[in-house]
């Protein structure tokens, strides 16, 4: 089972969709000042969306678009649907059509993985080669999965987004999330075994 997050940024998610009520409502009336906040709001998390469905060069252009078609869009938004996974559906959505667009196949930067320690102790020389092997191991690994695969994988565990911000982002019933994830990190492991079974 998977912890309910309650704050997002150290505020409560009410406080959240409330800020983010207000500046729907202000942007939809026309002040472009309170969209440009919604936009500082979710910036860096919609360029992290892109940089996963996307070529590196396409990332940054799919997002600056994907704010004007959410502007655009504003009059249809829900006012009771949480902003976030809307608004990164739309990023998603035009990453997905750059990349399809784009004629070559290039691997997704997964830039995305933060080192994270449990604490704050320095890890010795040697933990910090192995975590950063172990770390690009499973970067290669999730890029080598299938689209379908990795998109499911980085939205759920690299964005951490929960299973229903997943399924808004990807535009699937939450149970296909569910199913998709589970057979993602089966092949994930496969994946991984047959690597380290070939050293």
């Amino acid at each position: 089972m998977y912890p309910i997050r309650l704050t997002v940024e150290g505020r409560p998610l009410e406080d959240e969709r409330r800020i983010d009520a207000e500046l729907i409502e202000r942007a939809r009336g026309g002040e472009v000042v309170a969209y440009e906040e919604l936009v500082r709001r979710y910036q860096d998390v919609a360029v992290r969306t892109a940089h996963l469905f996307a070529p590196d060069g396409d990332a940054e252009d799919a997002t600056q678009e994907a704010f004007v078609k959410a502007y655009a869009a504003l009059a249809r938004f829900r006012p009771d649907a949480p902003f976030r996974p809307w608004l990164l559906r739309i990023v998603a959505n035009e990453a997905r059509n750059r990349r399809r667009s784009a004629t070559r196949r290039v691997g997704l930067a997964l830039r995305v993985v933060e080192d994270r320690r449990p604490d704050d102790a320095a890890p010795s020389p040697e933990s910090a080669v192995l975590a950063g092997e172990r770390r690009s191991d499973l970067l290669n690994a999730v890029n080598g999965l299938r689209d379908e695969d990795r998109e499911v994988i980085a939205v759920r565990y690299f964005l951490d987004l929960s299973e229903a911000e997943a399924a808004e982002t990807l535009g699937i019933p939450r149970g296909t999330v569910k199913s998709r994830l589970s057979r993602a990190l089966g092949r994930l492991r496969e994946r991984l075994a047959t690597e380290e079974a070939g050293r």
